[in-house]
């Protein structure tokens, strides 16, 4: 069950870092169904990633993977409707469930843990952070969400290893580098305008 967990959690995840950098780059068109297809391996992904991190204990963790399903459908609904506003209810809706999941997840690992007690809780902040600001930074479709992703990928990776998942810290590792990619590229694009000729 735990193999099936990690391949399940892990591909999807890794699935949508190739998806979302293979985007950039890319006319509108393709950039778009590439993106789609990104989100919606990110969104089924959630509960491998729930279920692996709860059956470890690690809230923190656990709790900002539920917790940021409403920024994932927020970036799905932004990308899927194709618009250049977002709406700004659902954008309230998510920005109140990241900080609600932030609260809960901390709250309950301080309380369980009687503190913060160990490598595994300090990981699982930057998880927590690099997780839902990445996603809620990547469902604007800001650049930034692909450093935040850097610091989940790292965290998470790290806290993997200590936990003897091979499979879930190599696909963290991976990931990392379409990471990389990723954010290159979005920067690239980004500046390409400026250094056009008008």
């Amino acid at each position: 069950m735990d193999l099936l967990l990690q391949i399940w959690g892990g591909g999807l995840y890794l699935l949508n870092k190739v998806f979302f950098a293979l985007a950039e780059g890319k006319n509108e068109v393709r950039k778009r169904q590439l993106k789609i297809i990104g989100w919606i391996v990110y969104i089924l992904g959630v509960p491998a990633w729930v279920i692996i991190l709860a059956l470890k204990s690690d809230w923190i963790a656990a709790s900002i993977e539920f917790g940021g399903l409403p920024a994932m459908l927020f970036g799905f609904y932004n990308i899927y409707t194709n618009t250049t506003q977002p709406n700004r209810s659902f954008d309230r809706i998510a920005s109140l469930f990241t900080i609600i999941s932030i609260t809960l997840g901390v709250g309950f690992s301080i309380y369980s843990h009687h503190g913060i007690a160990s490598i595994h809780q300090l990981l699982e902040l930057g998880v927590m952070i690099g997780f839902l600001l990445g996603s809620y930074f990547m469902a604007k479709n800001r650049s930034m969400g692909w450093v935040f992703f850097m610091l989940m990928n790292i965290s998470m990776g790290t806290l993997m290893l200590i936990q003897q998942k091979p499979i879930l810290a190599t696909q963290q590792f991976i990931s990392l580098c379409f990471v990389m990619y990723g954010y290159t590229m979005a920067v690239r694009n980004r500046m390409r305008p400026l250094t056009q000729p008008q």
